[in-house]
């Protein structure tokens, strides 16, 4: 099965495209994280990523276009993958057409994960990471039993810089302006699924698993 995850940044997707390669052994394949690994890794690739980040860019369509297109050739994407921040604006959208085409597969589902801008903001300002070992608490969902004070290790819980509303708030802006338009873009190919968001994560997961199985069952 291939299939695209698409929502607004803090929606899920990543842990849900996490869940589902466990559970069915598909490739999850996050721009992000192989850019990410990339420059820890001090590869040619990672140190042209670390330019563009460094300068407070985007990494450019054709680098991430090209990235993307060298991990579908590998082999274990022959049975299908998810991919997850990708495509991220319609010039992305067009270039995974013209690879899918070449390969001579096709995208079984856009997958689009549903959640109202306010639970996102609200969801991101609120949340804490321990300094010292990382624990992730949540002022109203899941807080800390002293107020500032990691649970686990007793080390400050501080806001990320991601995390401040402002940050969020640009965050949705340019998720709107660039990659919303994909929804009616695979609404209109007919591939379009949508899954609440808005759910803890086990009932996210179910309702994904759900859908994927009504689609498996409709004919080709």
């Amino acid at each position: 099965m291939r299939l695209v995850f698409l929502g607004p940044p803090g929606a899920g997707k990543g842990t849900q495209a996490d869940l589902l390669s466990e559970k069915t052994g598909l490739p999850h394949i996050s721009p992000g994280d192989m850019f990410r690994r990339a420059v820890k890794e001090g590869s040619e690739l990672g140190r042209k990523v670390k330019e563009y980040m460094d300068g407070g860019l985007l990494v450019p369509d054709d680098v991430t276009v090209g990235v993307i297109r060298e991990r579908m050739l590998e082999p274990d994407c022959a049975a299908g993958f998810i991919l997850d921040g990708f495509p991220r604006n319609m010039r992305q959208a067009e270039a995974l057409d013209v690879m899918m085409s070449e390969a001579g597969v096709r995208l079984d589902a856009a997958v689009n994960f549903e959640v109202p801008f306010d639970i996102l903001v609200e969801r991101s300002v609120g949340r804490r990471v321990c300094r010292g070992c990382g624990a992730t608490y949540h002022l109203r969902h899941n807080p800390p039993r002293a107020e500032g004070i990691c649970d686990e290790c007793g080390g400050e819980l501080v806001q990320r810089d991601d995390d401040r509303e402002e940050t969020v708030k640009e965050r949705l802006s340019v998720y709107s302006r660039e990659t919303r338009p994909l929804v009616e873009y695979y609404r209109e190919k007919g591939i379009l699924v949508s899954v609440n968001g808005d759910q803890a994560l086990d009932a996210v997961a179910a309702e994904l698993a759900s859908v994927l199985r009504d689609l498996a069952e409709r004919p080709r």
